[in-house]
């Protein structure tokens, strides 16, 4: 039951935070601090405006779902009241992202992991709840967790904002915030929902490609659910890792960016590819040495360990990509890894379909389609990010100005 109203959750928090945690550590970092007030003045009244419009839309959207008929009516609340926290959390966490207080971030992290997980344990160790009234607890102890974190990072907010506000300020106009923070909160929020309705069309996509491999249908959900439950589960487990990666690069980027520090963004392209490689490729041969004992802990005797194994391409490129969408976010170049995002997963569908249809693949050449499209998006990404840091090869050799104009004059000739 819990999975049927996950996707509308999952929904409802990337609408509600529309990706200001990206789009203010951005502009945090692209201004000094004398700005930093004002663009969060301008911040916070356009998250309350967002959480007003979000919270009217979803208490008249939520009834309606069939999807919420047969849970506790309490759930519809929770996430309507859920949805100013989020908002305003996003706010907060784009602040002191972008002030380069990523440890605060990490242990506000850290708290709400920690207070979901005892709470959970608490609620359902100590009562006993029919399904749909331990999804409402399930949903609240989220709620509850949120709520303290928020008045943590609230606390954090506050005292550096008197710090800020010790030094004069420069007044920036509201319409140039929100334009600059639309500008990037936009195309990321769109990139995002992309992803969640790709991953949604999935299950259909591989199920049907199997039927045409001559799979019944019922084997082919179960073939999904190993693939989706279990080597997914256990293959993105590490990908922690990348998303702190990018939460720490964005204001890195976006700040040398600005400044036209080229060294500096080679630095840590170079870094984060290095990190990548340090933990990815020591995870990616535990996950194809040991697939067996790691998927049995899930599902004993099942093929999650040979899909699992054939992922392990998959998985390496995906924590590859995701620092590089940083570095994309961080240039200003959302759109480009939209449009990457679009080309990747398309050829991907298109492979998946087409192998996943033959007899002598079935599953095996779904994967293989998956693989194709994550190796694609992370050359696209990379290709890319060369091009606009004027990276000449792939050891990161820059190419300046003059060599720029001296090549093209050799090459007119």
């Amino acid at each position: 039951m819990y999975m049927a109203i996950l996707p509308t959750i999952l929904f409802v928090v990337v609408l509600s935070n529309i990706e200001l945690p990206v789009s203010i550590s951005k502009l945090i970092a692209e201004k000094e601090p004398t700005y930093h007030w004002s663009v969060l003045k301008h911040a916070l009244k356009l998250a309350s405006l967002w959480a007003v419009v979000m919270m009217f839309i979803a208490s008249w959207i939520l009834p309606l779902l069939p999807v919420f008929h047969t849970y506790h009516v309490g759930i519809q609340w929770m996430l309507l009241l859920l949805i100013p926290i989020i908002t305003f959390s996003a706010v907060v966490k784009g602040y002191l992202i972008g002030a380069q207080k990523t440890t605060k971030i990490a242990i506000a992290n850290l708290m709400k992991r920690s207070l979901q997980l005892v709470g959970l344990l608490i609620v359902f160790q100590l009562f006993s709840f029919d399904s749909d009234v331990a999804i409402f607890m399930a949903l609240l102890a989220l709620k509850l967790s949120e709520l303290l974190v928020l008045g943590y990072l609230m606390v954090v907010f506050i005292f550096n904002i008197k710090k800020i506000k010790s030094v004069k300020q420069t007044t920036l106009t509201g319409k140039e915030v929100r334009q600059k923070l639309l500008a990037v909160s936009i195309p990321t929020t769109g990139l995002r929902i992309f992803h969640s309705a790709s991953f949604a069309i999935k299950p259909f996509l591989i199920t049907w490609a199997l039927g045409n491999a001559g799979m019944i249908e019922s084997i082919a959900v179960v073939e999904y659910g190993k693939l989706a439950g279990i080597a997914f589960t256990v293959g993105f487990f590490p990908a922690f890792i990348a998303h702190a990666l990018l939460i720490v690069l964005i204001p890195i980027v976006a700040d040398a960016y600005e400044r036209k520090d080229f060294a500096t963004l080679h630095h840590y392209l170079k870094l984060s590819m290095i990190v990548t490689v340090f933990y990815g490729a020591p995870v990616v041969l535990m996950f194809y040495a040991f697939a067996e004992p790691i998927t049995n802990l899930f599902f004993e005797a099942s093929s999650a360990h040979i899909y699992l194994q054939i992922l392990v391409p998959y998985f390496i490129f995906q924590y590859f990509a995701t620092p590089l969408q940083a570095y994309l976010i961080g240039i200003g170049l959302v759109k480009d890894a939209f449009i990457h995002s679009l080309y990747s997963t398309s050829i991907s569908f298109v492979l998946m379909i087409v192998l996943g249809s033959m007899q002598s693949l079935q599953m095996d050449g779904i994967i293989l389609g998956m693989n194709m499209g994550a190796v694609l998006l992370t050359l696209l990404h990379y290709v890319t990010i060369c091009k606009k840091t004027r990276i000449k090869r792939y050891d990161g050799t820059p190419r300046s100005a003059a060599f720029v104009k001296v090549e093209s004059r050799m090459n007119n000739r």
